[in-house]
């Protein structure tokens, strides 16, 4: 289910390196040295994300595809 959402990855020159979010879930961000890094920690950070979610009770929300962005 994790890779059915959206991450959004960019280079941030404040933190020399990439940031990762995932726009769906909230506060759910990561980075890396490389893109890839930064994408493979986002995969690490969703699971824990929704494990987190799950332990609470939380609602998770459903992956919504492609986001447009302005």
């Amino acid at each position: 289910m994790n890779s059915r959402f959206e991450i959004v990855i960019y280079w941030s020159d404040d933190d020399n390196c990439f940031l990762a979010e995932v726009p769906e879930l909230p506060g759910c961000i990561s980075h890396g040295d490389t893109y890839e890094d930064a994408l493979a920690n986002a995969m690490v950070a969703m699971g824990h994300w929704l494990d987190v979610a799950r332990e609470l009770g939380r609602p998770i929300p459903a992956p919504r595809g492609r986001v447009a962005h302005a």
